[in-house]
């Protein structure tokens, strides 16, 4: 159990970028009435962004 608890928060960054930051991205375009840039819809757009942040927040180690 303990080694199942380990690989997750290994992964946790990357999550939090698809499962928090994707939505609130996409919700934004929306509210400001913006489209996603080529094409895209807001909520693709957001899972770019928010997959390719946490993603880049997993291998650096920090968000900043």
């Amino acid at each position: 159990m303990e080694g199942a608890a380990k690989k997750l928060m290994a992964i946790m960054p990357f999550l939090f970028g698809i499962g928090f930051i994707a939505p609130l991205t996409a919700q934004l375009l929306e509210r400001f009435g913006y489209s996603g840039p080529f094409g895209l819809s807001a909520i693709a757009f957001g899972l770019l962004f928010g997959g390719t942040w946490g993603l880049v927040a997993n291998i650096r180690g920090r968000w900043l």
